[in-house]
């Protein structure tokens, strides 16, 4: 949809896949207002990235030092948001019950959202009208709450995607310390092929939501890191003082097979001794 200024050309574009108001105005090759949502990316998606990760930092913390993670937090959080999303479309829809007065009150909310993102308040208006009588819920959860209806968090989608990118995430680490028997080639293969899957899904997620992906990657790897070689050491002071007790049960041990050697030994000398022993 397009209209002609005098002053030049401004181009309206409404919808695509960020679904948001866009203005080039002649002259100008800057955007007012990119506003651009990564809402509309796959749910499931992002849910396979967190699931995956998530299983990877748990298995490979477990093995380098008896520790572990649950990938639940991440389908307790979508389930969290749909529930919020949800409400704040509920009071949007009951906004537009309350009768004209409101309905009018929503759509001036509406135009001064345009008129920020750089139209005039005349073009605003027939923006923000347009878009009311097309569809005012999807509008205002759009455009005001800044939510896509057709992008919503299904936390049961989520659920069983995270379990099974889960599995996915821990098989890295498994396979990597089932086919090594010396430990410390065992121990560099996981950190080493955990540490790659942990970047890869750093990178995933930062391009899936729109974030610098070296960042991203950078402070995915640094998280998993940190959780790893934490329980690594946990493992090695637990292991370590284990030993220790080990040590000591087997020494108390073989002092008391000494003790009671001695003490029989003892006896023995004690007893009397053949015949003449029974005479007396």
């Amino acid at each position: 949809m397009s209209e002609r200024a005098r002053n030049g050309s401004v181009d309206r574009a409404v919808g695509a896949p960020e679904r948001a108001v866009a203005i080039a105005v002649d002259g100008d090759d800057s955007s007012v207002d990119e506003h651009v949502h990564y809402s509309h990316r796959a749910p499931w998606l992002r849910a396979f990235v967190l699931g995956a990760n998530d299983g990877l930092v748990s298995v490979a913390a477990l093995m380098l030092g008896v520790g572990g993670g649950s990938a639940e937090l991440a389908t307790m959080r979508l389930a969290g948001a749909r529930d919020t999303e949800e409400a704040d479309v509920e009071k949007e829809r009951q906004q537009q019950l309350k009768g004209p007065a409101a309905r009018a009150r929503e759509l001036e909310e509406l135009t001064e959202i345009y008129v920020k993102r750089g139209l005039s308040r005349g073009l605003a208006r027939e923006v923000a009208t347009e878009l009311t009588e097309k569809d005012v819920i999807r509008a205002h959860a759009r455009d005001e709450l800044g939510i896509d209806l057709d992008a919503m968090a299904n936390p049961l989608q989520a659920a069983v995607v995270s379990s099974i990118a889960f599995t996915a995430g821990a098989m890295i680490p498994l396979l990597a310390g089932s086919f090594a028997t010396h430990r410390v080639t065992r121990l560099v293969l996981v950190s080493v092929l955990s540490v790659a899957g942990l970047a890869i899904f750093g990178l995933t997620g930062s391009l899936l939501g729109g974030a610098k992906p070296l960042v991203g990657a950078l402070r995915v790897v640094i998280g998993g890191c940190l959780a790893m070689g934490v329980t690594f050491g946990i493992g090695r002071v637990l292991g370590g003082g284990a030993a220790m007790a080990h040590i000591m049960q087997q020494n108390i041990a073989r002092e008391g097979m000494r003790e009671r050697s001695g003490v029989r030994l003892e006896a023995m000398m004690a007893a009397p001794r053949g015949p003449l022993a029974l005479e007396e």
